[in-house]
């Protein structure tokens, strides 16, 4: 079978880590960089990253994280926040960067600018935040699908105190909220979970092609 789907059945939401294992430097800057490359709507990125090693701040985080192990056991912990909401220099940074890597003229991009302003500044603040949320699970899979290669468990989850989060990382105060976590690092051996059949639906019953 290809490497990929080998890797891929053998990743699972882990449920418990072994927190004598780390993910070495090499590794983590992988992850890092392979989420950095992402695809986006636009490539606009509207969201922010955080790596949670410091183990007061993950001991202050999982009372608030319905109190599950991966929280302080995993080797990192990895907050995904996103944009609550946003203005036109959302679209004006990333286009100053655009320039900048493809040596372009503001003249060249600005049909580029005026498309993405008159679809995104039309947003309700909610709207915004519903979008730029959903842009940071675009980000969350790619992390996952290299780690799994790296044979790096992950586990991501979403039953967390968002208002906690946000008070203790300083989120609130950065127009950025906590959208989903991803514990990372090694499986222990006494988590039974990973020996469990992988349920999926088929792909007669998933896929349809017309």
């Amino acid at each position: 079978m290809n490497k990929i789907i080998d890797d891929l059945n053998w990743r699972y939401a882990t449920k418990k880590f072994d927190d004598t294992k780390k993910i070495s430097d090499k590794d983590l800057e992988t992850l890092v960089e392979a989420t950095r490359l992402s695809a986006s709507s636009y490539g606009l990125q509207p969201y922010h990253i955080f790596i949670v090693e410091n183990p007061k701040i993950r001991k202050q985080l999982q009372p608030f994280s319905w109190n599950q192990s991966q929280i302080t056991e995993a080797s990192h912990l990895i907050v995904f926040a996103n944009k609550e909401t946003f203005g036109e220099e959302l679209v004006d940074d990333y286009l100053k960067n655009v320039m900048a890597t493809r040596g372009l003229k503001e003249e060249a991009i600005k049909g580029y600018s005026d498309f993405m302003k008159s679809n995104l500044m039309t947003l309700t603040d909610d709207q915004k935040d519903n979008w730029t949320s959903k842009q940071v699970y675009l980000a969350l899979g790619n992390l996952m699908t290299v780690a799994a290669e790296l044979q790096i468990d992950t586990c991501p989850m979403e039953g967390f105190e968002k208002e906690k989060y946000d008070q203790i990382l300083g989120l609130d105060k950065k127009n950025l909220s906590s959208t989903v976590v991803l514990a990372v690092g090694y499986r222990s051996k006494d988590d039974d979970t990973q020996h469990f059949p992988k349920v999926r639906y088929s792909k007669e019953q998933l896929f349809t092609h017309i």
